[in-house]
């Protein structure tokens, strides 16, 4: 194609690109996964997006718009006719393409921008031809709308990337694993037909006990490996990987000075770069036919299949190593509920059993021991009775039990038991996809920071040219030029952090408020539901506030992490990772933080209680403790978060998005609907990017909180958290199969920053539990009563323990109850442990207070250090490794050694062939000089010298290299002893 460029010049090599006109295959044209030759598969696709009309003139007439042009280096193969009018030995569906690049149809100009985006583009797909891929683009003419640039990688391209990738394929050689004997093997067995209605139907290409030996792939050893078929032998996720490492790497350096796809699509170069999914994922036809997508949702992305184990395995070889992590993680979290979902429903209904035998609730709740209560509010409010609140103690006593203590170690010890048995499962999962000891791929700069990068270079040039310097050594960014960005950063998250206890504080005032107009209303139903309908609406404000700040959080964390200018996308994600947590872990749990131990620890006593504005008294908590309004709180919050996230955000949001795609097309003219082809590039394009694991982690992280951290006024929690991941499973692998383009292939080894946090959660729960256990349940006041103050070891007459007594004429004038109906009272209760109105120390914390406090304080240490020891304890005895890892492993690693040693003495003993072969030669056509023999066997090799045919010794001639002798590979098999490597099996 012979391009008229107004701005630059193009090397006349890449001016001349041939346009063939193809045979679409049946095949080709109904799936769209290969090119015009319907044999060469479209491993990547780049699109971009037309703005204005190119002028195009073709030499042929005869092309017709539906054809296709594919720009290949080569590898085409040629049509039977020629061109007489090119003169050059063309094919007659050759034509020569003119493209007028500075002047648009109809006379109008093409704007310098899209000139220069043309140029990258020509430059960057040069580039790509001359790194050896194949491409394919589309023929039609269009004044505006979404062009297709499709990339086949050959076989040569494949091999050279793969080697470099280290890319683990498996050979030919295969091994028996060791399988279990005696009672074990009974038992695995009984356990495999039981399991067996819960496994996807899926096919494994590893049957039985059968595993074969992998390696980093070689092009000197292809004879080692078992290659059926050039076309399969690397899957589709492997060769968009490989597609992708091209294409990040590759520079344009004439029209820009960018490196790389990501560059050009930040630039606005490309609109998408993407693999392509393996057809539709529905199923049409024969269900033996089906390709791994659609296995993929008929077994994995219904909802229907929620009782059935994940596929991770064709997972991980669908979508890569990293997304098949991530769901691997997923599971093993999901199953881990189940028991302690179990435990927290027994922990309740051990609750629920005894609250009709349990003395505090009784005490509370009978009329005969006529509690009097000190009024909630100023002025307005009454004195009350203590058996009014019965229903709130009743309440209170399903979680704040006995039970509660064991439920917190137990979760302790879950958590612990949580992370070991991941790490076990993720070693045993990088055994089986071969991912031991590959090492981390380098990483090229992110687009943003070789933009800034480039600039200072240019600045320190034009310094250093008005010097009369030319030299400029500005290899990266230093910390100078990020501090601006740390300082915003250091500003930015204290602002937010300071935002989040604003508005808890606004939701404490609105709490103190309403408590006060609904306590002046003279209706007494209202007055008597006030505690219940301020707490319910509370939360539930609360909660539109935590969803709003978690989006504006989002944002702001992905543009404080640009800010710091990270250099790698590791980086980048790390620290986005970082700031996200940081800010959602503040803004998700700060109400929770507040009620569970800032709550009513402020209100002051009767006579001198602490007031807000002059006005408003601060709240206190209810007559049975602030534990039940924990637990309210933390179980709105969390059901709350997961039904409106998981339902509204991502299930209807993207359901709203296909709709209006839906009646966008339905606008369409019928001549466009007819345009557009069925092709697995447009239907691709038309579904959302993916935009990598970090949202779906950090919900998973943040529900991880919630049942960890403050479990103990809430034991229901892992239920809850259960039946919300059987739904996100599913929820997850529908939008990966059927609503998201498909993601790259990347390799990863574990789940990366997200191990260390939930490591630091667990241990952050440990100290949480101990202190709500300690200060916000009624817990160590009842030990302490019963052991050191009932005068019969019982628990009667504890509420009247924990309540202070206050002489109503001490009231401030305006404070004490105005219209009065409870008759002559002389002294009211409140709850705290001070000293009454008739002792020396009035009002002073008494002793049971220093004993009550002392023993919390005690409780803290000594539940931290139980936990703490016996975690320690669990990850001592669990070892990371499986024993039968690591002696596959080690099986492994002495199977590959002796197949090495085997290989190099079979090219050793035919080297000899060809040295013995040559030497008669030689002896037939002359007599054989003394002095010049066959060189000495083993000199240049590190094996042992084998038998020596012929005689004499000679001078060393050196050995060629192991390549050199992998043409010979078929010629191996007729040798002597040597067996059929496609069926030897190393019994081990």
């Amino acid at each position: 194609m012979s391009l008229k460029r107004n701005s630059m010049q193009i090397s006349p090599s890449e001016d001349k690109i041939p346009v063939v006109e193809s045979a679409s295959s049946p095949q080709a044209s109904c799936e769209g996964l290969y090119f015009g030759d319907g044999r060469r598969k479209i491993d990547y696709v780049l699109v971009f997006n037309h703005r204005r009309h190119s002028s195009i003139r073709s030499a042929s007439a005869s092309v017709s718009r539906a054809e296709l042009s594919v720009v290949s280096n080569g590898n085409f193969p040629p049509t039977a006719r020629s061109d007489a009018a090119t003169g050059r030995g063309q094919p007659a569906s050759v034509g020569e393409v003119f493209m007028e690049l500075g002047n648009a149809r109809g006379g109008e100009p093409m704007e310098v921008a899209d000139q220069e985006m043309q140029l990258i583009r020509q430059e960057f797909e040069a580039n790509l031809l001359d790194a050896g891929l194949e491409i394919e683009r589309d023929r039609e003419v269009k004044a505006h709308g979404l062009s297709f640039t499709r990339i086949h990688a050959p076989w040569p391209v494949l091999c050279r990337e793969a080697e470099f990738l280290k890319v683990k394929v498996p050979t030919k050689t295969s091994y028996e694993l060791k399988e279990e004997t005696g009672f074990g093997s009974r038992l695995s067995s009984v356990w495999r037909k039981l399991n067996q209605p819960f496994q996807p139907k899926v096919f494994h290409q590893d049957h039985g006990s059968t595993k074969f030996l992998s390696h980093c792939f070689s092009r000197e050893k292809l004879h080692l490996y078992n290659i059926t078929s050039k076309e399969t032998f690397f899957d589709n996720a492997t060769r968009g990987r490989i597609v992708y490492e091209i294409l990040r790497r590759t520079v344009c350096v004439r029209t820009c000075q960018t490196i790389g796809i990501s560059t050009l699509i930040a630039k606005g170069v490309y609109d998408a770069a993407f693999p392509l999914h393996d057809g539709d994922y529905k199923v049409v036809g024969n269900l033996e036919e089906r390709n791994d997508r659609q296995v993929l949702h008929e077994e994995w992305a219904r909802y229907s299949a929620f009782f059935k184990y994940q596929p991770i395995d064709l997972v991980r070889k669908y979508f890569g190593e990293k997304v098949g992590l991530y769901f691997a993680w997923l599971g093993v979290y999901t199953q881990l509920l189940i028991p302690a979902s179990i435990v927290g429903i027994i922990v309740f209904g051990y609750g629920v059993a005894t609250v009709d035998t349990n003395v505090p609730s009784l005490e509370m709740c009978d009329d005969r021991l006529n509690f009097t209560m000190c009024p909630l509010c100023d002025g307005a409010c009454d004195y009350w009775h203590l058996s009014n609140a019965c229903g709130t103690a009743r309440a209170s006593h399903l979680f704040d039990n006995p039970a509660t203590v064991f439920f917190a170690i137990f979760m302790s010890l879950w958590a612990v038991l949580f992370l070991e048995h991941w790490k076990r499962r993720q070693i045993s999962l990088s055994f089986s996809w071969d991912l031991t000891g590959i090492e981390d791929d380098e990483e090229h700069p992110r687009p943003r920071y070789e933009t800034i990068l480039l600039h200072k270079r240019q600045k320190k040039l034009e310094k250093m040219q008005k010097k009369n310097k030319t030299e400029v050594t500005i290899e990266k960014l230093t910390w100078k030029d990020r501090l601006p960005g740390y300082l915003v950063n250091i500003s930015s998250i204290l602002f937010m952090f300071g935002l989040t206890c604003s508005a808890v504080f606004s939701v404490i005032i609105y709490r103190i408020t309403i408590s006060a107009l609904m306590a002046m209303n003279p209706d007494p139903e209202i007055k008597s539901n006030v505690r219940v309908t301020v707490t319910a609406t509370a939360v539930i404000i609360n909660l539109v506030v935590i969803l709003i700040l978690d989006e504006i959080y989002g944002y702001v964390a992905l543009r404080l992490t640009e800010l710091e200018i990270p250099k790698t996308e590791t980086d980048y994600e790390e620290r986005l990772i970082l700031k996200a947590f940081l800010l959602k872990f503040m803004n998700a749990y700060a109400p929770i933080f507040y009620v569970a131990f800032f709550k009513g620890r402020f209100a002051g006593r009767p006579g001198s209680y602490t007031y807000v504005f002059n006005n408003y008294r601060m709240e206190e908590c209810a007559p049975g403790g602030c534990l039940i309004e924990l637990c309210i709180q933390l179980s709105i919050i969390m059901l709350g978060k997961q039904l409106i996230q998981n339902n509204i955000f991502e299930i209807g949001i993207p359901k709203l998005k296909k709709l209006f795609r839906s009646l966008r097309d339905k606008k369409s003219t019928p001549k466009e609907r007819d345009e557009e082809k069925p092709h697995q590039w447009n239907l691709d394009y038309a579904l959302a990017p993916f935009e990598g694991l970090t949202p779906e982690y950090m919900e998973m992280i943040i529900q991880f909180g919630f049942v960890s951290l403050f479990v103990a006024s809430f034991p229901l929690a892992p239920l809850f958290a259960l039946l919300n991941n059987v739904i996100e499973i599913r929820l997850d692998a529908k939008k990966f199969v059927t609503e998201l383009r498909r993601p790259v292939a990347v390799r990863a080894k574990d789940i990366g920053i997200w191990y260390n946090i939930l490591s630091g959660m667990g241990k952050l729960s440990v100290i949480i539990n101990a202190f709500v256990i300690s200060f916000t349940s009624d817990f160590v006041p009842r030990l302490v009563y019963q052991y050191m103050f009932s005068p019969t070891g019982t628990m009667d007459g504890f509420i009247n323990h924990t309540l202070s007594y206050f002489n109503v004429s001490e009231f401030k004038p305006g404070k004490a109850p105005l219209n009065s109906q409870a008759g002559d009272i002389t002294f009211c209760r409140y709850k705290d442990y001070r000293e009454p109105p008739w002792s020396s120390d009035s009002y002073q914390f008494s002793k049971q207070y220093w004993c009550v406090l002392s023993a919390r304080l005690a409780f803290v240490i000594l539940f931290q250090n139980l936990v703490m020891f016996l975690s320690l304890m669990v990850a001592w005895v669990i070892p990371d490794v499986p024993k039968t890892i690591v002696e596959q492993l080690k099986r492994e690693k002495k199977l590959l050694v002796n197949l090495f040693l085997q290989e190099e003495k079979e090219k050793f003993q035919l080297i000899q062939s060809f040295f013995v072969k040559d030497a008669t030669l030689q002896s037939d056509s002359q007599v054989p000089n003394p002095s010049q023999g066959l060189p000495l066997p083993g000199r240049y090799s590190t094996l042992p010298i084998g038998p020596t045919a012929g005689d004499g010794g000679g001078g060393p001639r050196a050995r060629c290299r192991a390549a050199s002798f992998s043409q010979f590979s078929g010629d191996l098999s007729s040798l002597p002893g040597k067996e059929n490597s496609n069926s030897k099996h190393t019994a081990v």
